[in-house]
């Protein structure tokens, strides 16, 4: 049954929209990326391994201290860059007024790896060369000061009330793809219920990171040798990690309206699971149960999957499409790669971006999984099941 809402929730509105990821950055670019069925791969810098590299970006548009910058890791500088961004859409950037009381919620992963540091102090542990105080002396002298901050990740967020100037509550998730559904669950929950007007939620991921490669090798995780699309990924499958940052402005219609701004489209619903995966066909049956939560949903609509192409994962997100035929569906992670936190807020945000474009992006599949739409969308699911764990839907819609 669908859980009705209070009668005196707020509507949601989505004012504002930041993207950066290897097809570029702004809204006008990923439009005409998407639909110019562009995408950017690198199978040769990791090879065997294939990522979706960050497109060039001049970080000091957004981040104008060249101080900041040097102090934040490449996942940091593509959020703080992409949180810039959406504040811009949104029409805030600068308004300390408003900035002074908005709400963050950041889905954020680890800290990245000293790669250089980590090689030296196993080789010379290897080699017989580590004195008892070795490790330490090593860590202290190679080591940036600022490195350990950088590994907390709440510092993403901290860098972008620094950057920005966001200051009121604030935070961080952390749980792979799981996070950015539950930070945009309790971010709508929270203004739907009055106890925020306005909030900037999202994520940011650096895919271009040997030890991110390794760390998901040992779960056989990695699309390797060559890239297909999401759905013509046979056998075992796996994902092409992606670099992204994606953040969107979420606020009262009352709260939108008051300062005149144009919404991209209404967030109305997201639902979340936590299936026990040990049972085939545990993830289908998940978002079976999900569907029914996002209320009355016509029979031929329009879906955006950040499927990862994982199996068996993927082929149970397939049994679940199949049950729902009128479908139109995109997989985000042919064109942006999986962008693990950042996978489901750039669903919210590619979701958003067409129904204020009046049209979904066009298929790029050669299964035929994919099909075209012409119609002018008034209502988008987006859907996320996690590599690992964690499943989720949101309803985003039209303006009435």
């Amino acid at each position: 049954m669908t859980e009705p809402k209070p009668s005196s929730a707020k509507e949601v509105w989505i004012t504002g929209i930041g993207i950066v990821s290897s097809l570029g950055e702004g809204l006008d670019a990923h439009w005409d990326a998407l639909n110019e069925k562009r995408v950017n791969i690198d199978d040769k810098r990791f090879a065997p391994y294939i990522v979706h590299p960050l497109a060039p970006v001049s970080f000091d548009a957004q981040i104008p201290k060249k101080g900041d910058q040097r102090q934040m890791e490449a996942w940091q500088r593509i959020g703080v860059y992409a949180a810039g961004l959406a504040l811009d859409s949104a029409g805030v950037k600068g308004n300390t007024e408003i900035l002074e009381r908005m709400d963050m919620i950041v889905a954020a992963g680890g800290g990245e790896r000293d790669i250089a540091v980590d090689l030296a102090i196993m080789n010379a542990a290897a080699k017989g060369n580590s004195s008892p105080g070795f490790l330490n002396e090593r860590l202290m002298n190679d080591l940036r000061p600022t490195l350990f901050l950088a590994q907390l990740s709440n510092l993403l967020a901290g860098n972008i009330a620094i950057v920005h100037g966001v200051s009121g509550t604030s935070r961080t998730f952390m749980g792979e793809e799981a996070a950015s559904i539950d930070a945009a669950r309790i971010a709508l929950a929270r203004i739907e219920s009055g106890q925020s007007d306005i909030a900037l939620i999202g994520a940011a991921h650096n895919g271009e990171r040997a030890d991110l490669l390794i760390l998901y090798e040992f779960g056989d995780f990695n699309l390797t040798e060559k890239y297909a699309p999401v759905w013509q990924r046979d056998g075992k499958g796996g994902f092409a990690l992606g670099s992204a940052g994606c953040f969107l402005v979420m606020e009262s219609r009352e709260h939108a309206e008051a300062r005149g701004a144009k919404p991209y489209a209404r967030l109305s619903k997201v639902v979340a699971d936590l299936a026990q995966r040990k049972q085939p066909g545990a993830v289908t049956k998940s978002l079976e149960t999900l569907w029914p939560k996002l209320g009355a949903l016509p029979d031929n609509g329009n879906l955006i999957t950040g499927a990862t192409g994982i199996e068996p994962i993927t082929s149970e997100e397939k049994a679940f499409l199949r049950q729902h035929p009128g479908y139109a569906v995109r997989a985000t992670g042919t064109m942006f790669g999986h962008t693990l936190e950042t996978q489901f807020p750039l669903g919210l945000a590619l979701a958003a971006l067409s129904i204020s474009r009046g049209a979904l992006f066009p298929p790029n599949d050669p299964t035929g999984l994919e099909v075209e739409k012409p119609d002018a969308p008034t209502q988008i699911v987006v859907m996320g099941a996690g590599h690992w764990q964690g499943e989720g839907m949101a309803l985003v819609e039209a303006i009435k």
